[in-house]
């Protein structure tokens, strides 16, 4: 009986001590502004920031559209971007993680690319694309493609070499092996590849929008600097911050049940 009592009270323990702590964090932050500890020039304070927000839900002003707007931009682009990584990055992973001639061909190009840091192809973009739809997408998709394809290289080669060797024996061709052992046995690799490329593409947004855009969240962000609106900045970032941490959820969610379906 008392076992089932701890077993039910402990997570409610936990969500007041993360209310708690959230309080204190936003509370101490409040302080430290109000108190002019730190200057209102440099740091918002959470009640002028959610004053910002409020008027932000209707008034475009000053930086041309209302936070709803700069949200859709935002995840349209890193979503087209997300899913092109995953489309492009997963396939290839998994077939140069087994077909010796697809990593003969690819790996070499992978390998080059791989280092550049997605920001570097900012400048380029720019000539190619301008600043619209295409080149945040690009920038997005090639950071996001690298994880999704050394996580599906990882998954293949970490398949039993036992499970391998007793396929060959009854006659299996490398395609059968590939199919039937090597993918589901990537397949944890490879779920684990979706929240990693969607904080890649996510951040890689954010630069993207911050160099090169005219609207979005990082275009935001960059609005508040130069209009010396720390408020500006702040809701920025935190917009950025809980969009991404509601579509990880939503993430999340479809992994478990895709994850689920494969496991009956």
């Amino acid at each position: 009986m008392a076992y089932e009592e701890v077993k039910i009270k402990k997570p409610l323990f936990i969500k007041i001590l993360s209310l708690a702590s959230l309080m204190t964090f936003f509370g101490g932050w409040e302080l430290i502004v109000r108190t002019g500890l730190v200057p209102s020039t440099m740091l918002a304070a959470p009640s002028s920031v959610f004053q910002l927000f409020l008027v932000k839900l209707t008034d475009p002003n000053p930086d041309g559209a209302v936070l709803s707007a700069h949200v859709w931009i935002s995840i349209q682009e890193a979503g087209i971007g997300y899913l092109l990584s995953l489309l492009i990055g997963l396939p290839l992973g998994l077939l140069m993680g087994w077909f010796t001639v697809v990593r003969g061909v690819f790996r070499p190009l992978f390998e080059i690319i791989r280092p550049i840091p997605p920001i570097a192809w900012i400048p380029l973009c720019i000539f190619w694309f301008g600043i619209d739809l295409w080149g945040k997408v690009f920038i997005i998709w090639i950071g996001g493609v690298v994880p999704c394809v050394i996580n599906a290289w990882a998954g293949v080669k970490m398949t039993n070499p036992t499970l391998i060797q007793m396929a060959r024996t009854y006659g299996a061709t490398d395609w059968q092996i590939f199919k039937k052992l090597c993918i589901p046995s990537a397949l944890p690799m490879v779920f684990g590849a979706l929240q990693i490329t969607l904080a890649i593409c996510w951040t890689n947004l954010v630069a993207a929008e911050l160099l090169a855009s005219d609207s979005g969240l990082g275009f935001l962000i960059s609005m508040g600097r130069r209009l010396a609106l720390p408020e500006m900045v702040v809701l920025g970032m935190v917009t950025v911050g809980v969009v991404g941490a509601l579509i990880g959820l939503a993430i999340d969610a479809v992994e478990k049940r895709l994850l689920a379906g494969i496991r009956r």
